[in-house]
């Protein structure tokens, strides 16, 4: 169901990729179902798989995507495709409603919207990753909100933390840790005296005019770049542009630009994409140290 259904509501959602504005005054404008409608709707699409019920299912519900979507704004990453991801989750539920259950379809929707959303920002907030188990993807998502004030947590608030989510003092201990440790700058910022401001690289030996280091440097950029152009012309067009578009220009495109143009899902972008890569790595020799 997911990519017939994204093919046909993506024209709805076109704007998604422009203007997160505008795609929210589209949405708003889009009625909500009454009780009588909703379960007409579930109805025909769980007995007969009718993908225009399904498809009003969508856009009358995008409108608690966005309000899901807007509460996670925080971590820095693009609102568009947070909201695309809480689309993806939306389908899924959508796809696995049972309209004998007695309630409504948001609530059992938002289940599935954060879940999406979650995955997405785990796998990309930080380059090194911070949650490893069940318990620190827990903590990762309420510690914020649990934590009274901007200072360490005393040992009586870890406990009642640990018990209020089910974990244990050692978990929240840690996750504190994570979360509180800061990304900071290889380099001194422009602008910023070298004397006042901690940088790594004002630690390190300075091998940027080596002759040897530069000419090894340059064998393996030309190594590396011709290994990477080899792989890339083994993909088919699409999925080399894909490749290009996510991850090899400066202005990267979403997801949800990439549907548009190719005029397919989001989630059919993203499979693509993850098949592209998988090819690129097993293409690319790796050198044996």
């Amino acid at each position: 169901m997911s990519n017939a259904l994204a093919l046909k509501f993506s024209r709805h959602l076109a704007v998604l990729g422009q203007d997160v504005d505008e795609y929210t005054q589209a949405v708003k404008a889009i009625p909500t179902l009454t009780l009588e409608e909703e379960q007409e709707l579930t109805k025909r699409f769980y007995k007969t798989g009718d993908l225009k019920s399904a498809r009003e299912l969508v856009a009358s519900h995008l409108r608690f995507v966005l309000y899901i979507a807007q509460g996670y704004r925080g971590y820095g990453l693009d609102e568009a495709d947070l909201i695309q991801e809480g689309n993806i989750g939306l389908m899924k539920a959508i796809k696995r409603f049972d309209p004998s259950l007695g309630v409504r379809l948001v609530s059992f929707a938002v289940h599935w919207i954060r879940a999406e959303i979650h995955d997405y920002i785990l796998r990309n907030w930080r380059i090194v990753k911070i949650v490893t188990t069940k318990a620190h993807r827990k903590l990762f998502f309420n510690l914020r909100g649990l934590k009274k004030h901007f200072g360490w947590l005393s040992s009586s608030e870890v406990e009642k933390i640990a018990n209020d989510l089910g974990v244990s003092s050692r978990d929240v201990f840690e996750m504190e840790k994570r979360l509180c440790i800061q990304d900071i700058a290889f380099e001194v910022p422009d602008g910023e005296n070298d004397d006042d401001t901690f940088a790594p690289a004002a630690y390190l030996e300075d091998n940027r005019y080596d002759p040897a280091i530069t000419v090894e440097d340059d064998n393996w950029d030309t190594q590396n770049h011709r290994q990477l152009q080899r792989a890339l012309r083994k993909l088919d067009a699409r999925s080399r542009d894909i490749v290009r578009k996510r991850w090899l220009t400066e202005d990267k495109s979403t997801l949800q630009q990439l549907a548009t143009h190719y005029k397919i899902s989001a989630e059919r972008i993203r499979q693509i994409e993850v098949n592209a890569l998988k090819k690129l790595k097993n293409t690319i020799k790796r050198p044996v140290v």
